[in-house]
């Protein structure tokens, strides 16, 4: 039976959340844009020709180049010497390996690296990629059993075997999972920034810190670049769950390299954009030019999901009366993609409108969307800067700063971050922020609260 690719992508919309009324003389216009991608697959997307996928060869279902089907995925797994330290950790590794290969679907490309001070490919080796089926994936698990921890630790290396080993196989959705127990201490930190720089628009990538002795900014930086998702698994008994959400979040995804254009007309520019649901992450400075007066902002893969983005444009000031398009908004893929073939270049679009007025009411209101997502990026921030000031011994400075960040979670309803502040203060008075820091702190919660301090709660419409 052929093996054949999705008949459908995903429908994408804009819906723009703003206070289009300035006063005379304004010139910051603030905006939310909600993307929601619907369809694809089983639900109602896009239709497209179906594609017949060749089928792979005989010789462990390795894939040769170009014939990746509709996506591809690697493992990275973390097989330093301290994944022995306790031995259930490496065991947990192994059987959260084998969880998310299970949930690999039948067609992918895939592979297993065992990382070290260098990357080594476990499954199915030579350079190339297996492709999932009842066989490749029991081959794969049994592989497995290689799996031991020696060594040292240099992420770069294993980010870019990754990369080799998906693009051999032309796949759209290119995905990488990757687990550290531990700093990235056998290489220069500059060689970790060049690999991720080397990889950024490749492919993406979910990382996960297991126990306590890794470096939070570190696993969180991997994942911001590759525009995937960090987090801490504290407990190491936890791994198979958290490997499975990941890959069945992976096989969700149906369209890859989307990006979010901003046109702006003569006289108005960007300030920023930034990603604000479902978490904080600022795409300011990763803008391609995109002809005249027009912007790409990477968005990363997409399946059934919506996000939240916030962006703020300047434009030149205007008289009372006056009117004027801010910004246009698009979501659009690159057409020198082959695998864009038959699809439109803009998938959807929204406007931003500025309209000068005299009247204060209208002018000074602040939309609520825009509230919300201002104090769910300052809460990340006061967050990050609270641990920063606790970590230097500046006790004056952490309690301020997190003493907000509780005031903002409060107000914003984002309980999960008050819980997980909660275990670093006391609490003394939620509405006007007094705390105290906690004389001891699990080294766990704190983790935890860092890793998912940029994740935000959507507004209620």
């Amino acid at each position: 039976m052929a093996n054949f690719a999705k008949s459908t992508v995903p429908r994408f919309s804009v819906e723009v959340y703003q206070n289009e009324y300035l006063p005379e003389g304004g010139r910051e216009v603030n905006a939310i844009v909600t993307v929601t991608s619907t369809g694809g697959g089983t639900t109602g997307g896009m239709p497209i020709p179906a594609i017949p996928a060749p089928a792979p060869p005989r010789d462990q279902g390795a894939l040769p180049r170009d014939q990746g089907g509709g996506a591809a995925v690697v493992i990275m797994v973390d097989c330093s010497g301290s994944m022995d330290y306790p031995p259930e950790k490496m065991r947990n590794a192994r059987d959260a390996t084998a969880a998310a290969i299970d949930a690999i679907r039948d067609g992918v490309a895939f592979a297993v690296v065992a990382g070290t001070h260098k990357a080594a490919e476990i499954f199915p080796g030579e350079g190339r990629l297996a492709t999932a089926d009842p066989a490749t994936r029991a081959r794969a698990k049994d592989a497995l059993r290689r799996l031991s921890a020696d060594g040292g630790t240099a992420i770069g290396t294993w980010l870019r075997l990754a990369d080799r080993l998906l693009a051999s196989a032309d796949a759209p959705i290119r995905h990488g999972i990757l687990l550290t127990d531990g700093r990235n201490e056998h290489e220069e930190p500059g060689e970790l920034r060049a690999a991720l720089e080397a990889c950024a628009g490749r492919f993406t990538c979910d990382a996960r810190g297991v126990g306590t002795d890794w470096e939070v900014k570190e696993v969180t930086g991997i994942a911001s670049a590759l525009l995937g998702t960090a987090d801490i698994v504290a407990d190491p008994s936890n791994l198979a769950a958290d490997f499975t959400r990941m890959m069945d979040a992976a096989m969700g995804k149906e369209i890859a390299d989307v990006a979010l254009r901003v046109w702006t007309p003569v006289g108005a520019e960007v300030a920023f954009v930034k990603q604000v649901a479902p978490a904080v992450e600022d795409l300011t400075d990763r803008r391609t030019e995109a002809g005249a007066r027009a912007g790409d902002y990477p968005t990363g893969s997409w399946g059934d999901e919506s996000r939240d983005y916030h962006l703020c444009v300047r434009v030149p000031a205007a008289d009372v009366g006056q009117e004027m398009l801010a910004a246009r908004v698009s979501l659009v893929l690159p057409q020198h993609d082959p695998q864009h073939a038959g699809l439109p270049a803009t998938l959807a679009q929204g406007l931003v409108r500025a309209v000068w007025t005299e009247d204060m009411v209208a002018s000074t209101a602040i939309n609520p969307q825009v509230a919300h997502y201002t104090g769910q990026a300052e809460l990340a921030q006061a967050i990050q800067q609270g641990l920063d000031a606790r970590k230097a011994g500046d006790t004056d400075g952490a309690t301020a700063k997190l003493g907000r960040a509780v005031q903002l979670a409060n107000a914003s309803g984002n309980e999960d971050t008050a819980k997980l502040l909660a275990k670093v203060v006391d609490v003394v008075d939620v509405a006007t922020g007094t705390v105290r820091l906690k004389a001891k702190v699990a080294e766990a919660d704190e983790m935890t609260l860092e890793t998912r301090s940029t994740k935000t709660v959507r507004v209620k419409r």
